[in-house]
């Protein structure tokens, strides 16, 4: 019942509030002062869906900027014929003092300065990898550092697994009788995945794909292996349901980051730095990343979703759970 009341109305609230900051969020235009990959990574980044709608107008790297015999303070004059309203300094600009003096000139006439970290925190929703050092990840995590929302959470995965559980009874005789006309095989699919702190579980899901098709490659969105049957139960999600299992067990959440297979943990842990950061929390059946980018079908793509989960990780609470959910 509480969930049924808090849930509308935190989405009414939420919403209300995210029209007004968008309203006075709509005229931010960006100047950046950033160089190489990271760059053309911002200008992707800002053409996509942004929790705050914000206009990449102008780029510059570090050197065009300084100050030179002829031109005392070039920023101002860039930030004025670009019409920026928001100045975005990388790790090496920020290392610059003319830089930085030319930014708090420019903040004391009513520019927003910003680090490209929190740019991308406040307007991407993510964290940038190129940003990141060991130290800068050391914030808190409500799941670690706040008991009281850990139990909260675990009430709250409790409530929805055991309604989850009824809509699973419900669905595995419809199943059964689809799979008997085109998915023939077994009803349940399970599989090894990496959970809390490392330790491996099984999770379970209704099979979508023939017998002996599972785990040698990425899953994606229209996977060619789906049958008519299995491609409607990934579109409606009932193939995600056995997992109520798992979050009463406390394999899962409901929300948190994706949990990966072993392979893949042990592949993707040695190309990307901190990639086991994201198993410091219970991972979930969806989270941050799933509701803002689509499957992951690479090394490239897990790099995209964990700068969601390093977010979920610095922002996780009970509002935001309840926002995702």
């Amino acid at each position: 019942v509480s969930s049924a009341i808090l849930v509308p109305v935190f989405v009414l609230v939420s919403r209300l509030s995210s029209a007004n900051e968008r309203q006075r969020a709509s005229q931010d235009r960006v100047f950046a002062i950033i160089a190489g990959e990271e760059a053309e990574r911002l200008a992707r980044d800002t053409k996509d869906h942004t929790e705050r709608p914000a206009q990449l107008v102008a780029v510059a790297r570090s050197d065009e900027v300084m100050p030179r015999p002829d031109q005392a303070w070039p920023l101002a004059q860039l930030m004025k014929e670009s019409n920026a309203n928001l100045l975005v300094l990388d790790r090496e600009a920020q290392q610059r003092e003319e830089i930085v003096a030319q930014a708090a000139e420019l903040h004391s006439k009513g520019i927003r300065i910003r680090t490209l970290s929190l740019f991308y925190d406040v307007w991407l929703g993510k964290l940038p990898i190129s940003e990141l050092e060991r130290i800068s990840l050391l914030f808190d995590i409500n799941e670690i550092h706040r008991p009281a929302y850990a139990r909260a959470k675990r009430f709250l995965d409790l409530l929805i697994a055991l309604f989850g559980m009824l809509g699973l009874a419900l669905a595995v005789p419809l199943v059964a009788i689809a799979d008997r006309f085109g998915n023939r095989g077994p009803l349940f699919y399970s599989q090894p995945r990496v959970g809390k702190g490392g330790v491996v579980f099984t999770i379970h899901k209704f099979r979508t794909m023939p017998p002996g098709n599972g785990s040698s490659t990425w899953t994606a969105t229209d996977d060619p292996r789906l049958g008519k049957v299995g491609r409607m139960l990934r579109r409606l999600h009932v193939d995600e349901l056995p997992q109520m299992w798992n979050v009463l067990r406390h394999d899962l959440s409901i929300v948190g980051p994706r949990p990966e297979q072993p392979h893949y943990v042990e592949l993707l842990a040695k190309t990307i730095p901190f990639y086991d950061l994201r198993h410091l929390v219970r991972p979930g059946i969806t989270g941050w990343a799933q509701i803002n980018y689509d499957y992951g079908a690479s090394d490239v793509d897990a790099l995209e979703k964990l700068q969601y989960e390093f977010f979920y990780l610095r922002h996780q609470s009970l509002a935001l759970d309840l926002q995702i959910i």
